[in-house]
């Protein structure tokens, strides 16, 4: 028997929760859809060596390069999505990132909307995820018509020397915006939350803010365990239904096809799910995928220029548990050759022994002597849109082909940290790139514009082709600017939201 909602949902992380919360109170009934499980507490989810060695929470799951070599993706499903394993950052594009910008490796093209547009969502945002932050220390902060409802999360005391001496050394440290509660997480166990799983709902990630909200009402129903494996069209374009494949509950069965019908359907599986799930339903209307038209889905595919750099000191032991509580971007705007912006340099989660021997192979017994020393950063760069830069298929299976550009602004962005964390007292600087197996904000692949000739969605998110079909997660960003991006996806899906409630359900 087939069943019917008004609303379908593909994915529970931040753009698909923070939408089913926003719809929540039409009325309507709303199903989300969302291929892994729950996450439940084990000591698996504060082992290190369990997540960056044995990687127990990746999924057995393989991709192709551009090259046809397979690789096992470091995405996650699990319900909340990514975010259950995120950083907690939760960073507003700059006000600059809105408008063109050049950059050493090209241009990054203005958004179709202004930040004054975002800025209101950006403030609901911040305050669904209980975001703990300082919105007046930071330079190239973008105006906010309210502060934080939290203060920042504190500097633990090598941190807090650090900050001083990053002063000394001629930058302006600033509280990263975190979405946390410190406390609650280091009483399950002495551990950083960046890159491990959130089982006690310390973290505010999708599950646990959007999402937990969201299922209060009782028109809002979660099935976990369902993967999405196409959609439906009808003779007028609209998407019709979805089809899933799931287990029965207590079986061993393999998955069966089940099927949906919808009146509005939102695709929020991830930039690149949410365009392999696009391409793959194909149809005699639409034989090069849905909201394809303009052969742009799965282009224009983006991915963080990352770099891990490491600062030691050898006679001083870092006694930081999680770290992750500074950032500068003095460099964000410009500082680069020509005097072009570079990007961000924030800290990771404080890196054990056994994290570093399995990210570079290290020995555990030599690792643990350099993590001991290491105050750790990730120094983040754009990636520039590139239409060849691209999602595809192969049979059933992805293929992520990108083509990295803007790399020598990153490479100078990293030159400028080390530099700058020499002067602030840190004598060995070192750094590793990461590379195209990891994903790092991965965006871009449905987005949106106001011209149906070179963008997939409207302003709104929704698909130029079918009126009645969504995109709301990381596909939608035009640009990948050089913060995380979990925020401004939060706001987006609020946004839309509203526009929904408004100019949908209403009509």
């Amino acid at each position: 028997m087939t069943q019917r909602a008004d609303i379908v949902i593909i994915g529970s992380g931040i753009g698909g929760a923070t939408t089913a919360l926003a719809l929540a109170p039409s009325g309507r009934s709303i199903v989300i859809l969302e291929r892994g499980p729950r996450l439940t507490d084990s000591d698996a989810a504060r082992c290190d060596r369990a997540i960056f060695r044995d990687g127990v929470f990746r999924p057995v799951e393989e991709w192709l390069d551009g090259s046809g070599q397979g690789f096992n993706p470091g995405n996650y499903y699990y319900v909340g999505g990514n975010s259950k394993f995120f950083g907690a950052v939760m960073l507003r594009y700059r006000r600059e990132d809105f408008g063109e910008m050049q950059h050493l490796g090209g241009v990054s093209p203005a958004w179709p909307i202004s930040y004054d547009e975002m800025e209101p969502w950006y403030q609901k945002a911040e305050e669904l995820f209980e975001v703990r932050g300082d919105a007046w220390q930071d330079p190239t902060e973008p105006s906010h018509t309210g502060d934080y409802n939290f203060p920042p999360v504190p500097d633990e005391p090598t941190i807090s020397t650090l900050r001083n001496q990053l002063v000394r050394a001629g930058v302006t440290p600033s509280s990263l915006p975190l979405a946390v509660d410190h406390k609650a997480w280091l009483a399950r166990g002495e551990t950083p939350w960046d890159a491990f799983p959130d089982t006690t709902g310390a973290k505010k990630d999708a599950e646990n803010t959007a999402l937990a909200k969201a299922l209060a009402f009782a028109n809002v129903t979660l099935i976990s365990g369902a993967k999405a494996t196409r959609l439906g069209t009808g003779t007028s374009g609209h998407v019709s239904f979805v089809e899933f494949t799931q287990k029965d509950a207590g079986t061993s069965d393999q998955a069966r096809q089940k099927r949906l019908e919808v009146g509005t359907c939102i695709l929020s599986a991830g930039a690149v799910n949410s365009a392999a799930l696009l391409l793959r339903s194909a149809n005699n209307d639409h034989p090069t995928g849905l909201a394809n038209g303009s052969d742009n889905v799965g282009r224009h595919f983006m991915n963080h220029n990352c770099s891990a750099v490491l600062a030691l000191h050898p006679w001083r032991k870092n006694t930081a548990v999680y770290q992750k509580t500074l950032q500068f971007n003095d460099f964000y705007l410009s500082g680069g050759p020509m005097n072009k912006p570079l990007g961000n340099v924030q800290l990771l989660g404080k890196i054990s022994g056994e994290i570093l021997s399995a990210q570079t192979g290290l020995p555990v017994w030599a690792a643990r002597q350099i993590a001991a020393r290491s105050v750790d950063w990730y120094a983040m760069s754009e990636d520039l849109p590139n239409r060849d830069s691209r999602i595809s298929l192969k049979g059933d299976r992805i293929v992520l082909d990108w083509k990295r550009t803007n790399w020598k602004a990153h490479q100078a962005l990293v030159r400028k940290a080390k530099s700058v964390l020499r002067k602030a007292g840190w004598p060995v600087v070192i750094s590793r790139a990461f590379d195209w197996q990891t994903p790092s904000h991965q965006c871009g692949t449905t987005r949106f514009g106001a011209n149906p000739s070179n963008s997939v969605l409207d302003l709104y998110c929704r698909t130029h082709d079918h009126k009645n079909l969504y995109v709301v997660d990381a596909g939608f960003l035009p640009t990948s600017a050089a913060v995380n991006p979990a925020l401004t996806i939060a706001a987006q899906a609020l946004r839309v939201g509203d526009y929904i409630n408004r100019k949908v359900l209403a009509a």
